[in-house]
């Protein structure tokens, strides 16, 4: 499936937001370096239960209030930079989904019977340049890349590469994920589906 090169809108020509500033090179605090480390071991403990297909503990992770979004990759014009991804409840999406909707994708998996995950997907859930940023009421903003193998069958095979756009909720000194946007660096699909969690 491929995502059709936008119509001109009206006020979607914006300028190009700027780039986030430099890290200082003087270094950070011990307790930045201790919150980055703390979402760091959050992120492998995560990419651990996907993995090991753990689906209803991962659950767990998420917030009753989770956005879990995936918009299409657009062909756009130099300068329409806001035209470069489908739009959160307005365009198509491969994802745009809350808290019911991937319980029920995880009962789906579980039932056996589902006919692209018989037999069930081999996965290596890989995250880096993670960039934390403390928000207001103990939020974080979390940025990073991701690189997702999966295998199944015998020699069918995918790779999933992008970035991912998250809000952390710390509650009961534990993260929940409050929002996960998902931005596949990929126009067409190339994989036969989307049956993964990233």
């Amino acid at each position: 499936m491929s995502a059709s090169p936008p119509r001109r809108e009206p006020g979607r020509t914006a300028p190009r937001p700027p780039p986030p500033p430099q890290p200082p090179a003087s270094g950070a605090s011990a307790e930045e370096i201790a919150l980055h480390y703390s979402v760091e071991r959050f992120y492998a403990y995560e990419c651990n239960l996907l993995d090991e297909r753990y689906f209803e503990e991962w659950l767990e992770l998420l917030a009753p209030d989770v956005r879990y979004w995936m918009p299409l990759a657009r062909n756009f014009r130099f300068g329409e930079w806001a035209l470069e991804h489908t739009r959160e409840g307005q365009d198509l999406n491969w994802f745009d989904e809350g808290r019911f909707e991937l319980e029920q994708r995880v009962k789906q998996l579980q039932t056996g019977k589902h006919w692209s995950e018989e037999p069930l997907s081999r996965t290596s859930h890989v995250i880096a340049n993670i960039e934390v940023r403390p928000l207001e009421r103990g939020e974080l903003e979390v940025r990073s890349r991701f690189v997702v193998y999966r295998n199944r069958t015998e020699t069918e095979w995918d790779l999933f590469m992008g970035k991912r756009h998250d809000w952390l909720r710390r509650v009961e000194d534990r993260f929940r994920i409050a929002r996960r946007a998902i931005y596949l660096d990929q126009n067409v699909l190339l994989a036969k589906n989307l049956t993964i969690f990233f």
